[in-house]
């Protein structure tokens, strides 16, 4: 283990002390006009304290349905992000919260604020990267002297993490807990 691993480990250490939620989301695509289709949000100890469907504003493109596989029919009952995010919002106040490639999901809530006209609350004030941390962990050089991003799915294989990365929101939020853990025990 080299100085920059066990730094990171003694970093995940204390996150993990700290309790965190952790989220995840499924949006409509990638674009600026995306918005969420799931929110899942799992406390410290693994209990699923959020994991809904959101209906979007617009519909949901085949592209992203093929990727996570939620289809406009299934988000046609669902609550709108407008009506859930009071919930999230006192989820999230307070906690800090892991989120796989956060700069992302932030991004997405933002976007969705935007969709669905909800003034804008602090989600990301406690947010930290589990991905960035991740990177600097297994320490694979990118082109520009940082850290090579590993997609969720690589980490879990690379922590030998049985858990599926299925696309879903709770079962990746669940998969980004076990990484974080797996950087803390890595002694």
């Amino acid at each position: 283990m080299n100085p920059r691993q066990m730094a990171v480990i003694q970093r995940a250490q204390a996150i993990l002390a700290d309790r965190p939620l952790y989220l995840d989301t499924e949006t409509t695509g990638l674009d600026k006009r995306a918005e969420i289709v799931e929110v899942a949000l799992i406390d410290h100890d693994g209990a699923v304290l959020l994991d809904s469907l959101v209906k979007p504003t617009r519909r949901i493109p085949w592209d992203a349905t093929r990727v996570h596989h939620i289809s406009d029919a299934m988000v046609a009952d669902a609550p709108t992000w407008a009506e859930l995010w009071p919930q999230i919002q006192v989820l999230l106040n307070g906690r800090r919260v892991g989120i796989y490639n956060a700069e992302f999901d932030l991004r997405m809530i933002a976007q969705s604020h935007a969709a669905h006209k909800v003034a804008n609350g602090a989600a990301g004030s406690n947010a930290f990267c589990i991905m960035k941390l991740y990177a600097e962990f297994f320490g694979e050089q990118g082109s520009y002297g940082d850290f090579r991003w590993q997609s969720l799915e690589k980490a879990a294989r690379q922590c030998r993490i049985q858990l599926p990365n299925s696309h879903r929101a709770g079962a990746d939020a669940l998969l980004a807990r076990a990484v974080l853990e797996a950087m803390a025990g890595a002694s």
